[in-house]
Order: C-alpha cells, then structure tokens, then sequence
C-alpha cells in the first residue's frame, strides 16, 4: 500500500516524461528491494530528489522574459490556434530574428483593470524583463468610470516597478466606439497616454489600429480580430517592442 501511495504522490505531484517516469519507476523498484523497517527513509530520499531535479529545470532557462498581461485580445478569444494570436505570433518573429526571448501569455477573456489589479502580485511570482499591459477595453464596454479604470493601471505599473524598476514597461493604448458618448469615449482614450507620460513608460497608440471596426479582420461579434487581424495587433505591438528587443 506505501508503494502505491508513493507512486500516486509522484504523479499527482510533477508533470513527468518518458525519461523521469523511468527515473520513477528505478525508484519505486529499489523501494521493493529494501526493507519495510526502512520505508520512510527511502520514501524521503526518493521526494529530495525530485524536487532538486524540478529545481535544476526551473533554474536552465537563460532566455529573457516578455509578459503580456491583458484581457481577451491578448488570450486570443475565438482563435482555433493561441499561437495565432498576436504574442504568438510575435514570439514567431522573435525566433525568426534569433533574440532571445521568450513570451509568456497571460490573457485572461473578459478581465477588467479591477480583475487585473487582484491577480498582479500572484504573476509577479516570476522573472520577466518587458511587461506589456494590455487591460481597459472591457472597463469601457462597461462603462466603469474612467478615473477608476486609471487607478487601476496605475496601481498594476506601480506593482510592476517596485518589483524591479529595470523592468520594461509596454502600456497597449485603447479606443471605444463612439456610441458610448464623446465625453466618455474622449476622457478614457487620453487614460493611456497619460499614464505612459507620467509614469516615463513606452506607449502603443491603440493596439486595434488598421483592425478595430474592419469587419473583414474581426470575428462576428465585431469585437475580436480574426488571426489576420491579430498578424497587425503583431506589428502594432513590435513598432515599439522591436526597438526594445533590439537595444
């Protein structure tokens, strides 16, 4: 019954390959072979092991980090494909070049700035050297009051620099239609530059510019770009991520 046990903690525990499921199998077979009087010994022995090999694999990466923190455009909704949605897309052209990085999507459809001030620490829990923030569309479809929406992002790029201020700090601009009213329209449209001003971070002007309101680059419910549409989200995006990776 401790065999069984042990080998249900080992699964549960790490996701494994062919080479480590072996390295477990050598493992549960010595456990056999010994004595019952020494069970929990072996059993620990077995457990440090697997955790140094988790560690040595955690520590192996030497490629930078780009993290795209954002809503349902960056998640790729309604794609058949996420690498067809524009961070994949973007790591393509990052290979493509031969820099190294490496992007890390962490889109979530339907987040709002609120949504991703509550879950910024949590993401934080990881190296990452270019953060793009891409969060406010579903704010303003909800008409959350703009000065709200502001205090939001401010907060999530406040998180991000005091985690380290080396890091690059990418805000994706964004634009509503305007039969949400001029004045609300206008006041959250200028929420973008301003931060990027005030803050001395990089700014794309409006993520969906050549795709936003272009039927034939966005998906039926006029609102998610299609993966053509996504291929110009990419070069909107590398306009001013390009000269980053590049510097």
């Amino acid at each position: 019954m401790q065999i069984v046990k042990t080998i249900t903690y080992l699964m549960n525990r790490h996701t494994i390959n062919l080479i480590n499921f072996l390295k477990v199998c050598f493992a549960i077979l010595t456990l056999t072979l010994v004595s019952c009087g020494d069970e929990s010994g072996n059993k620990k022995q077995v457990t440090t092991t697997t955790t140094t090999e988790d560690m040595s694999v955690a520590q192996d990466s030497s490629t930078k980090k780009i993290l795209f923190f954002g809503d349902s455009i960056t998640a790729g909704y309604g794609l058949d494909d996420m690498q067809n949605a524009f961070p994949g897309v973007l790591q393509q052209r990052i290979d493509s070049l031969g820099l190294n990085y490496t992007v890390i999507n962490s889109g979530v459809s339907g987040e709002t700035t609120a949504g991703g001030r509550s879950r910024i620490n949590w993401i934080l829990n990881q190296e990452i050297d270019v953060f793009i923030l891409e969060l406010g569309a579903n704010d303003g479809l909800r008409g959350v009051a703009v000065d709200e929406t502001k205090a939001n992002l401010q907060y999530i790029i406040n998180a991000v620099q005091k985690k380290d201020n080396q890091i690059e700090i990418v805000l994706a601009g964004m634009q509503l239609p305007p039969n949400l009213g001029q004045d609300y329209t206008r006041s959250f449209r200028q929420i973008f530059p301003e931060l990027a001003q005030s803050n001395d971070i990089h700014l794309i002007p409006f993520i969906l510019k050549d795709v936003g309101g272009v039927a034939a680059l966005n998906q039926s419910d006029g609102i998610h770009p299609t993966a053509a549409g996504h291929k110009i989200l990419a070069q909107n995006v590398w306009q001013v991520l390009g000269p980053l990776l590049k510097k």
